[in-house]
């Protein structure tokens, strides 16, 4: 079975298709020519989830999964939320999203938080939602070069150590996106059953 990711970040790709069945085969975006930047208007994760399936599932007519990730820190009331990819601007940087999350959390003594992600999956005319959640904490310094985005600033619930630290196995046991594609993954082994 081919399914489309509607993405091209490399990490991302190389994470999931690690935990998904060997029978199925991911695309990227480039795989199936969509060189287009997806929108991502909605005001919610699970918006912006939806949005990139159904584009790709309309516009190129492929079965396929979208994923969107949010870090939401209590604090903030959720922020940065939607925009956790482009929290310090357009240029979507993670070290100034980090600098930018630990400048505003400099008088806050709440430093939880959790990763959130939706994936949505078209297929065969159907839609399903799957969501990972993964709470734990804001660190100050950065710590790790394992992981990407805000990997180094975070420690899951019961952690001692930043995702950052992880190797991709560890974190993708435990982490959000991990959660959500261990749901994902079931829904399909019980769909081709």
């Amino acid at each position: 079975m081919q399914l489309v990711f509607a993405s091209n970040n490399q990490n991302k790709i190389k994470e999931i298709q690690k935990l998904i069945p060997d029978n199925i085969q991911i695309l990227s975006l480039e795989d199936i020519g969509c060189t287009e930047e997806i929108p991502e208007t909605a005001p919610t994760i699970e918006g912006n989830a939806i949005q990139k399936a159904n584009y790709v599932t309309q516009k190129y007519g492929y079965n396929c999964f979208a994923d969107d990730t949010g870090l939401e820190v209590n604090a903030l009331n959720g922020a940065p939320g939607v925009y956790s990819a482009r929290y310090a601007g357009e240029q979507k940087s993670a070290q100034d999203n980090m600098d930018k999350l630990i400048a505003n959390l400099q008088h806050h003594t709440d430093r939880s938080a959790q990763f959130k992600t939706v994936i949505c999956l078209n297929l065969n005319g159907e839609q399903h939602l799957f969501t990972g959640i993964i709470k734990g904490t804001i660190i100050d310094e950065k710590i790790g070069t394992n992981g990407f985005g805000y990997d180094p600033i975070f420690i899951a619930e019961n952690g001692t150590q930043t995702f950052a630290q992880l190797a991709m196995e560890e974190k993708s046991k435990i982490s959000h996106r991990g959660i959500a594609v261990q749901q994902l993954v079931q829904h399909l082994h019980n769909y081709e059953l």
